[in-house]
């Protein structure tokens, strides 16, 4: 018996819906839901743990796959089974976590696992726009200690009109890519990229998208209320002592004040913390520490915070000196690499990257194979964070979510403004070698000047900056900072980061810790941010002013040529003999495509040595070469036989006709030799097929003037051979017929 089920449908506005229904799967999970929209299916299934866990923070796994079923295919690779989450996984994930986390309580600490899996796909709907509705419907049917319903939607602006949840045919034609996550009260998570937007347009996109995200919520509500609502549940909180709390406050609110009033560097600055937080610890006996140790912590980090916030809201001042609005010193080099194709550093601060560029073929492109979209990318970008960049010894395990996440950010920021006629795969690879507030956007910068010296047309430049919101509800006082340190990314109640060119926004990314946070500060914020981002981009500029006219001496030339369908087996050869040889003797590398719309060749000649490019090129169209009937070409002879001289078309090295000997000159030649020699270069006229033979006619007598009183041969019959052999050989009549 199919158990009873509760559906909840959410009309989009135009045409299309999406449905939030329970009770008929992973009934066993503390929450599960299934949200379907087209033919597109995600489970979103939810569990935490009864019991807290012995850690300082809530241990939180947010797992989204896609199965290949879904689309009816088949795993890559060996095993042919699911296996590590892909790219576009990872972000999806990193997406709906940083929407949730924040609505935990903050001395939750059980194990928590949000799970979501796209169990059917649609081609017309994008299911990463749809997970963190999935997450948050599924959570509210559970019994979490959960602050709120929220939601996440993808916007998309085609033509001028906004568009909640666009197709992905739909986003090829959008000038705007972003996924908003909010609840019905507050917008909590913007990231996305855009076609060099301006700030107010930013904003629009995202008003827009909170209205839809309130429609989803109010439906999650309803489900919630339909399947009966769950009592919280109850868990054990962390234990306060307010006596203990104003004591360390009354010990270390002061000194940590001076501290970080003094401007000083991070490592300083660092050391003189923790020697106050000794101090204090000093104070209590060992037996105290060891029962209360944890809260000590707990509650000195809570008046740094404390201190920190007041002096930048009272005095306007920050951990390093600075005011607000102001950037850290900024030095920049490019070049420095002196073997790979493009290299820039940019340092910021104490925040430095190393940026390379490597220039390849379409071979070398990032093939793209998920059960939601399959592609690949010509322009990629890829993110390294050492633990050296901040000082620290930890294990290395792959590459981290994180590492996807920020290397994606810059990528977007910069993908647009990679001419679409750039013939290379362009491939990006930022080394953090220092950080103390946004490597991201560091890479973003050390990305466009490496871009550029290495010769890749840029339209422009793009620069990106960090910044920072502190605000008091009570007082109403507010500061948005510029640059951000990383102590201030922990401490603030909003960081975002934005990307542009002198002309409008690329990409942002934003995560928003403070409720109903009014668009008149996000635009202020927004604004200062543009003159941050402007002052970097002059710094990067005065660098390399704009890309390099050629790629390096010895990086790869490429050229592309588009070939006839006809000729890509030709120019392949048998088994691929042709084009093998061709690649040995030009030390080239040498790739063709066929274009599936018009079946043509698009053939990529990529080599350090113009010389070999150019004997690619004239290989190609030697083998493509076809003369045309009445012209006069060029020829080399290239062998001697009894009956008349190969030659070669020296326009056209490799394609050979037979001159024959009756057509070398207008008198009778008896020997080849007497009239051309080996390496012979003269001219020939192009008759095309002759009837009679059936094979190409060249003539070089063509071209020479009649000798003086010449007179024609008669012309043959259709027999073959002249009338008195007719008449010796089959014409004679006087001969008697053969007897049996």
């Amino acid at each position: 018996m199919i158990p009873k089920t509760f559906k909840e449908v959410i009309d989009l506005g135009d045409g299309r819906e999406i449905s939030i229904e329970t009770g008929k799967l992973a009934k066993q999970a503390h929450g599960s839901v299934v949200v379907q929209s087209g033919k597109c299916m995600l489970l979103c299934t939810v569990v935490s743990n009864y019991k807290q866990s012995d850690v300082d923070f809530l241990p939180l796994t947010v797992d989204y796959r896609e199965k290949f079923a879904a689309a009816g295919r088949y795993p890559g690779g060996f095993f042919k089974r699911e296996a590590r989450p892909s790219d576009g996984e990872v972000l999806t994930m990193r997406l709906v976590d940083r929407v949730l986390r924040p609505l935990f309580p903050k001395d939750y600490h059980a194990e928590t696992q949000v799970m979501i899996q796209l169990m059917s796909h649609d081609e017309n709907v994008m299911p990463d726009a749809m997970a963190g509705l999935a997450a948050s419907a599924a959570i509210q049917l559970s019994d979490f200690p959960f602050e709120c319903a929220i939601s996440e939607v993808r916007v998309g602006r085609v033509n001028g009109e906004l568009i909640i949840n666009p197709t992905r045919e739909q986003l090829k034609e959008s000038d705007i890519d972003m996924v908003i996550g909010a609840s019905a009260d507050s917008v909590m998570m913007v990231e996305g990229e855009m076609d060099e937007i301006s700030e107010e347009e930013m904003v629009e996109a995202i008003k827009f998208a909170h209205e839809a995200i309130k429609v989803q919520c109010e439906a999650q509500l309803r489900l919630a209320e339909a399947f009966g609502k769950k009592e919280t549940r109850e868990y054990e909180p962390e234990v306060e002592d307010e006596d203990l709390q104003k004591k360390v406050h009354d010990l270390t609110y002061d000194k940590v004040y001076a501290i970080a009033k003094a401007g000083s560097a991070k490592h300083e600055r660092s050391e003189a913390f923790q020697a106050i937080k000794e101090e204090v610890e000093a104070t209590f006996s060992e037996e105290e520490l060891e029962e209360i140790g944890g809260l000590v912590s707990k509650y000195f980090y809570k008046a740094e915070k404390e201190a920190v916030r007041n002096l930048t809201l009272d005095e306007g001042l920050r951990l390093d000196g600075r005011k607000t609005d102001e950037i850290r010193p900024i030095w920049c080099e490019i070049d420095y690499l002196p073997s790979v194709h493009g290299s820039s550093i940019f340092t910021r601060g104490e925040t430095q990257a190393l940026a390379t560029v490597t220039l390849g073929t379409s071979r070398e492109a990032n093939q793209i194979d998920m059960p939601s979209y399959e592609g690949e990318e010509t322009f990629y970008l890829h993110y390294n964070f050492p633990p050296f960049s901040t000082g620290e010894a930890r294990p290395i395990r792959g590459t981290s979510r994180r590492e996807v996440g920020h290397g994606n950010l810059a990528q977007r920021a910069l993908k647009g403004m990679i001419p679409e006629d750039c013939p290379y795969t362009v491939r990006v690879v930022s080394e953090v070698l220092e950080s103390n507030g946004s490597s991201s956007m560091a890479t973003v910068c050390s990305g466009t000047m490496a871009l550029m010296d290495a010769g890749v047309q840029l339209k422009k430049p793009v620069s990106g900056i960090a910044m920072g919101l502190i605000t008091d509800t009570e007082t109403g006082k507010y500061a948005v900072l510029s640059d951000i340190l990383g102590d201030e990314d922990h401490l603030g109640d909003m960081d975002f980061k934005v990307t542009g060119t002198s002309d409008g926004i690329t990409a942002c990314q934003m995560d928003i810790k403070v409720k109903g946070l009014s668009y008149e500060i996000l635009v202020k914020a927004l604004m200062q941010a543009k003159d941050g981002r402007l002052h970097i981009l002059e710094k990067l500029t005065d660098t390399i002013a704009e890309p390099k006219p050629e790629v390096k001496s010895y990086a790869p030339k490429i050229v592309t040529k588009i070939i006839p369908g006809e000729y890509i087996g030709a120019v392949i050869g048998s088994g691929g003999k042709v084009i093998q040889e061709l690649q040995k003797e030009t030390n080239t590398t040498i790739v063709i495509n066929e274009d599936p719309d018009t079946e043509e060749g698009i053939v990529e000649i990529l080599g350090t040595d113009q010389d070999g490019i150019d004997a690619v090129i004239a290989k190609i169209d030697a083998v493509m070469f076809k003369p045309e009937v009445g012209s006069v070409y060029e020829v080399k002879v290239i062998k001697m036989l009894d009956f008349g001289a190969v030659v070669e078309y020296m326009e056209a090295p490799g394609n050979e006709v037979l001159l024959h000997v009756s057509e070398l000159a207008w008198e009778r030649t008896e020997n080849v030799s007497d009239v051309v020699n080996m390496g012979d270069v003269f001219d020939v006229k192009y008759f095309g097929l002759d009837p009679r033979t059936r094979k190409e006619k060249v003539s070089r007598k063509a071209l020479l003037p009649k000798p003086e009183g010449f007179k024609e041969r008669p012309p043959r019959n259709d027999r073959g051979g002249d009338r008195r052999n007719n008449d010796r050989r089959g014409g004679n009549r006087d001969r008697k017929p053969r007897r049996d």
